[in-house]
């Protein structure tokens, strides 16, 4: 599933290829940006990034 999608005509015969960037990766950005705010030390980013994609599963989950 796509955040802000946008579907672009590949052919006249009405083959479509839908862009933009995916929810999850959508929610993990808005994750990320308040845990690394709040958060300095820079031997917490893979961690940060860890826990950022386990909020988006969850928010993925909850959609359903």
């Amino acid at each position: 599933m796509k955040a802000f999608p946008s579907k672009h005509q590949l052919t006249p015969s009405d083959i479509y290829v839908e862009t933009g960037m995916d929810l999850r990766d959508y929610f993990a950005a808005q994750v990320i940006n308040n845990l690394i705010s709040n958060n300095k030390m820079p031997e917490m980013i893979p961690h940060i990034c860890t826990a950022a994609y386990k909020w988006a599963d969850a928010m993925m989950e909850a959609r359903k």
